[in-house]
């Protein structure tokens, strides 16, 4: 395989709303650059395998559903070598020469890991996409609260202005060293869906590696492309314990793991009615998503 710039990966299942959309903005995205672009299909019924194999500027492969961080490193597996690897959601589109920017920030700042992009709402607004590390005091989302010791989420709008290092940021679009997802193996492919960038990420940070966000690269994500259920937000609940476990010692942990019950009761009390399911898998090990297998291990309980 030739020596590309940057290898695009991107992971479907039933995409076939926003996929062709992504695929589009690629080429005025990259500009100058040169770029291979793999789409993992992880069995998608809904016609997405057609679309893609009508097009030419992809190459696909075809996957059982093995998780999203399983299909990125599948995606990376087939592409050429490069010096850095866009990881793309299907659901996001990029605007012209968002890649150089973020490649020339990579570039340019030692240690630098991780790139990611200012993002903004379909609608056009703002998309808090920036994030601290999880702690006990964040347990329970208080972004609203915009107070660093409660608030994950990053909601101050200044905080988007100028380039700088984070914790995490969302996974729709990212620009990683390759370097840097070698010597971490790449994803962790025990978190099915959601908490693979936000475990990434804190890895690449314990290696000597940094996140940096910078406002000179836009993109667009829709967000939700494969929808939420009370399945996929159980994961992600259930991720988010898993990763302050490994993180933590076990009294820490447990102390995390009531407070992420309570605060899912709160949810389930106000009408939330996936919480209910989260509450229960929580506290009954045998109710949690099969896709987490053995790793639920690494929960209390």
């Amino acid at each position: 395989m030739d020596v590309v710039d940057v290898a695009a990966v991107v992971v479907t299942y039933n995409s076939t709303r926003h996929v062709g959309a992504l695929l589009d903005s690629l080429p005025d995205a990259f500009g100058n650059l040169t770029y291979s672009v793999v789409v993992v299909d992880n069995g998608s019924t809904d016609g997405t395998p057609d679309l893609l194999a009508d097009r030419s500027d992809c190459d696909v492969v075809q996957a059982s559903n093995d998780g999203y961080a399983a299909g990125i490193n599948r995606a990376v597996r087939a592409s050429p070598q490069a010096p850095a690897i866009l990881i793309l959601n299907p659901d996001a589109t990029l605007d012209p020469d968002a890649v150089p920017q973020m490649l020339t920030v990579l570039r340019r700042r030692p240690g630098a890991g991780l790139v990611a992009p200012r993002v903004r709402e379909e609608d056009g607004s703002l998309s808090p996409t920036l994030r601290r590390g999880p702690t006990l005091g964040r347990v329970g989302g208080l972004s609203f609260t915009r107070l660093p010791v409660f608030a994950e989420r990053i909601e101050i709008p200044g905080e988007y202005e100028t380039e700088h290092e984070v914790d995490w940021a969302v996974g729709a679009i990212l620009l990683v060293d390759r370097r840097c997802f070698d010597a971490l193996d790449g994803l962790d492919e025990s978190y099915f869906l959601y908490s693979e960038e936000t475990d990434f990420s804190l890895r690449a940070r314990d290696a000597g590696w940094t996140t940096v966000y910078t406002p000179s690269a836009g993109a667009m994500h829709v967000g939700g492309g494969s929808g939420e259920s009370a399945t996929t937000h159980t994961m992600q609940m259930l991720n988010r314990v898993r990763i302050y476990r490994r993180r933590t010692g076990d009294l820490r942990a447990w102390l995390y793991f009531g407070m992420t019950i309570l605060v899912e009761v709160r949810r389930a009390v106000l009408g939330d009615r996936k919480s209910w399911t989260t509450v229960r898998a929580l506290l009954r090990p045998s109710l949690r998503p099969p896709q987490l297998g053995a790793s639920t291990g690494y929960l209390p309980g």
